[in-house]
């Protein structure tokens, strides 16, 4: 007998920590579903036979299947599903933005609320990850070597493909840790490290190798893994270098990247009572930008004893680039948010017996400016324009500039035939193929700062191209 709809136009809410107690702890925020909530909220799915929602996702996990299974009880079955099509299911979802992609276009969001997919695609992996015996079925070597730079999504999700076809893959990571962005850019209170260690381990099952303390364009060239008997390279090395905005006062002590920020807080632990590496504990902190990034460097100043934290931007809330949920969150933590302003100055003062730099100084506050939104600029989004005479001064003693990144130079420099564009991220035909013979690229370092799942989609790409590629000679 065919299971009963669930109609109710609103989904399951997800069950999270109180919003005073999250903000002084990096446990993750949310809990995940029940086996029954989860049950529940897979009934409200509709297994339209047009199947809209897999339209939206860049990896084209066969959704309504892997919710079916949820329907009839079987957890291991649906991850089995999910597994077909995803290397990174308890990653993705927890970080990626399903609300404009596989949500938006399930049909039960016209009349109310989408499935939650999301959280079925989180209550899955994480249901898997709690119950599989260990067992994996072998995978017969097809005698074809592949080599992967960087282990962030997009590194891992072509090394995972590979794998599964059979090829003997070595991932080369330039830190300390495997994960790429997940380990050092996403805190732990929203990707637990342990969530992506276990991702990381169930590549290893499979027979990938993972290289660390590996930088590719230094330790090794791509030339030289060509000489070491790799037939195909992809290149998954991330945006990891900063942007910043060029203003004065930005080379002050109390002034970090988002990318630094929170490498040393996810990575380098340095929330802990005696780190290894320092990081602002405490004080008035201003993070500078409005996206996914900016809320997390928010959230973990706060985390890390900050008494006052602003995200300051030049647009408005209808602009703001961050995930709802994530916006949502910070503002229950206590985050306020100044928006329509501009930083123009960082301000600060020097110690006269600091020999070592002229320039070295401390932050004491920042100077903004009032912004109104103005025509639309080249992407629709109405521009900022600044308001004269509205300057004024925030009162704060660390700046968090999180205004984006850009790809490290570093590959393209050591690589001979590797062209790329104007901001840097290698250019690539729609298969992932560079302008070098056998070397592919996708993720951040091909298209600058994006989503975990946009950079997935292209290290599938990438591999059923590599697979092409190398099956052909």
């Amino acid at each position: 007998m065919a299971a009963k709809i669930n109609m109710n136009p609103e989904r399951n809410p997800m069950p999270a920590q109180d919003a005073k107690a999250r903000g002084k702890n990096f446990d993750e925020v949310t809990y995940g579903y029940s086996e029954a909530t989860a049950i529940d909220e897979a009934l409200r799915c509709l297994s339209c036979k047009h199947m809209p929602c897999v339209s939206g996702c860049p990896v084209n996990i066969h959704i309504p299947e892997f919710i079916g299974k949820i329907k009839e009880g079987d957890f291991e079955g649906a991850y089995q599903v999910i597994n077909k099509s995803s290397s990174l299911p308890a990653v993705c979802g927890r970080v990626c933005p399903q609300e404009v992609q596989c949500e938006a276009k399930c049909v039960r969001g016209i009349k109310g609320e989408s499935v939650g997919i999301g959280r079925l695609e989180r209550f899955v992996a994480d249901w898997h990850n709690a119950h599989a015996n260990g067992a994996v079925n072998k995978i017969e070597k097809n005698g074809h070597k592949a080599a992967v730079v960087g282990s962030g999504p997009s590194g891992l999700t072509c090394a995972g493909d590979l794998a599964k076809k059979g090829y003997d893959v070595t991932v080369f990571e330039a830190l300390h840790t495997a994960g790429g962005v997940l380990v050092y850019g996403i805190p732990e209170f929203r990707l637990p490290k342990a969530i992506v260690k276990k991702e990381v381990e169930n590549l290893k099952e499979m027979g990938v190798k993972i290289e660390t303390n590996i930088i590719i364009g230094k330790t090794l060239t791509v030339d030289e893994l060509f000489d070491m008997g790799f037939e195909a390279v992809f290149i998954g090395s991330g945006a990891g270098l900063p942007n910043f905005m060029g203003i004065p006062g930005e080379s002050y002590n109390g002034v970090y990247s988002a990318n630094e920020f929170l490498t040393r807080s996810n990575l380098m632990k340095a929330y802990e009572s005696d780190p290894v590496t320092p990081i602002m504990k405490g004080g008035k902190v201003a993070v500078v930008g409005g996206g996914n990034v900016a809320m997390d460097a928010a959230r973990s100043a706060l985390r890390l004893g900050a008494e006052k934290v602003y995200i300051v931007y030049r647009r408005s809330m209808e602009e703001l680039p961050a995930r709802k949920e994530e916006v949502e969150h910070a503002i229950e933590e206590g985050i306020e948010f100044m928006l329509l302003n501009n930083p123009v100055e960082i301000l600060g003062y020097h110690n006269p017996d600091d020999r070592r730099d002229p320039k070295n100084g401390f932050v004491t506050g920042m100077k903004c400016i009032k912004m109104e939104l103005g025509e639309p600029d080249e992407n629709g989004r109405r521009r900022p324009v600044p308001i004269e005479g509205s300057e004024f001064v925030l009162d704060v003693d660390t700046v968090i500039i999180s205004i984006g990144t850009s790809p490290n130079p570093l590959i393209k420099t050591t690589t001979k035939g590797l062209e790329v564009n104007r901001r840097g991220g290698i250019i690539v035909e729609e298969n992932g193929a560079t302008t070098k013979e056998g070397v592919y690229a996708g993720g951040d370092a091909v298209t600058g700062a994006a989503t975990v799942i946009s950079a997935m989609g292209a290290g599938k790409i990438a591999a059923k191209a590599i697979d092409e590629y190398i099956q052909s000679k």
